[in-house]
């Protein structure tokens, strides 16, 4: 793990932020990776980050991040806990995000969940409706849009979508993008992203879900 953490943010350029995603690794290997320098972990689905928070409380620095899709009745579990979520697709979304962190005093720091490939099948909102979406973020209190994420169709050649995904987060006048796995990271970085998901690459193989 230490190695492949070294090796992995040696070729890192300054500025690009690692997220450790850790979706259905045990907490040990989280411990492991924190021991090795690694503060930034992403999670999909949220009762599995409930209670590898809660088993991994004693770990200063954690930066949690939410990279999964979220129905809204599981934001009870994240608010005031998560730093980054990067999957906000939908103003309903938005509204109870909102309503969780300002009751516990908080901020959430969100991207915008793109859907560049028009998949009918995978969460994210059209590019085109993309501007309405930032406008309703940037009304409700406890939230900062921060920038705009992206995955790419699996049989598509990557770059095109991640260079769509940047001109877009410049015309939306917003900072980040969070962009970029296992098998794309190096390509998504060329055209930009400061954020890069990276599980398998670090981990290894994940195991099953219970």
């Amino acid at each position: 793990m230490a190695a492949r953490l070294a090796a992995l943010t040696a070729r890192l350029p300054a500025g690009v932020t690692l997220v450790a995603v850790s979706k259905t690794q045990p907490p040990e290997a989280i411990r492991e990776a924190h021991a090795a320098g690694q503060r930034h972990f992403g999670e999909n689905y949220a009762q599995e980050w409930r209670d590898k928070a809660e088993a991994l409380s004693d770990l200063p620095g954690l930066v949690w991040h939410f990279v999964g899709a979220l129905q809204t009745n599981k934001v009870k579990y994240l608010a005031g806990r998560v730093a980054y979520l990067h999957t906000l697709d939908r103003v309903e979304l938005a509204r109870e995000l909102s309503r969780r962190f300002a009751a516990a005093g908080a901020v959430a720091r969100v991207f915008l969940e793109i859907n560049l490939g028009g998949e009918a099948r995978k969460a994210g909102c059209a590019p085109e409706a993309a501007p309405a979406l930032l406008a309703a973020v940037r009304a409700l209190p406890a939230l900062e849009a921060v920038g705009l994420m992206c995955i790419p169709p699996p049989e598509d050649d990557p770059v095109p979508h991640f260079r769509a995904l940047r001109a877009l987060r410049d015309r939306l006048g917003l900072a980040e993008l969070s962009m970029g796995m296992s098998g794309d990271w190096e390509r998504a970085v060329a055209e930009g992203a400061t954020f890069v998901r990276v599980g398998t690459a670090l981990f290894g193989e994940r195991p099953p879900r219970p």
